[in-house]
């Protein structure tokens, strides 16, 4: 540890009070209730994490709601408070928020794929790491629907030697991966339909391509 955790308590605190203060300057409301909005949706989301750990009957739309409130709130709020900002209609700044929503929901399930697919140097963490802490996330869930014994040795929270590498080849062997890359390429198609609002401009095609940029981190 660089500095220890008093200190990087203390920076994040820093971090919250210095966007606190940008946030009060924005002089326009419905953008400063939106980013407000998601100062309570990560909050949120980390209890939902954190009462479902290790929970095998956790559903996929759970899972969605959890990921919209880590990580999509804030990307649809970031591009609904753009367009607001650049005086568009509230048609257009509704199809943003979609784009935005959109987008994270499968960013965060291209990251959950990476978290099996690839190695601990390229991750800067161990692989598997949310399964091993019973973080259940859209491959796991869809890996359940189809074998049974990856329940028991997640309800057993890996106490046996093994059972963590043996529930990740059971993921990766019975489709779990397969069928989340699906869920990301769906939620990717939707994210680049609600742009359709905007006229044809390298503007349009720069979100596109981010949203194209996300699927290839797993092709």
């Amino acid at each position: 540890q660089l500095y220890g955790t008093r200190v990087a308590v203390l920076a994040g605190d820093f971090m919250f009070a210095q966007s606190s203060w940008y946030l009060a300057n924005l002089e326009n409301l419905e953008v400063i209730k939106l980013i407000s909005q998601v100062i309570k949706d990560f909050a949120s989301g980390e209890i939902k994490q954190a009462s479902s750990l290790f929970d095998c009957d956790v559903e996929l739309e759970e899972y969605l709601i959890k990921s919209y409130y880590k990580t999509a709130s804030l990307i649809a709020a970031s591009t609904k408070g753009a367009a607001i900002f650049s005086g568009v209609d509230s048609s257009v700044s509704k199809q943003m928020y979609q784009y935005g929503k959109n987008l994270g929901l499968s960013f965060q399930v291209v990251d959950d794929i990476l978290d099996f697919t690839q190695s601990a140097e390229q991750l800067g963490k161990p692989a598997g790491s949310d399964l091993a802490k019973g973080n259940l996330t859209a491959p796991v869930i869809f890996a359940l629907e189809r074998e049974p014994k990856l329940r028991d040795i997640i309800e057993s929270e890996f106490c046996e030697m093994g059972s963590l590498e043996e529930a990740i080849d059971i993921v990766k062997s019975c489709g779990g991966i397969e069928k989340a890359q699906a869920l990301a390429k769906e939620k990717a198609d939707l994210a680049i339909q609600n742009l359709q609002c905007l006229p044809q401009s390298a503007f349009r095609l720069a979100l596109e391509g981010m949203v194209k940029y996300n699927l290839e981190r797993i092709d």
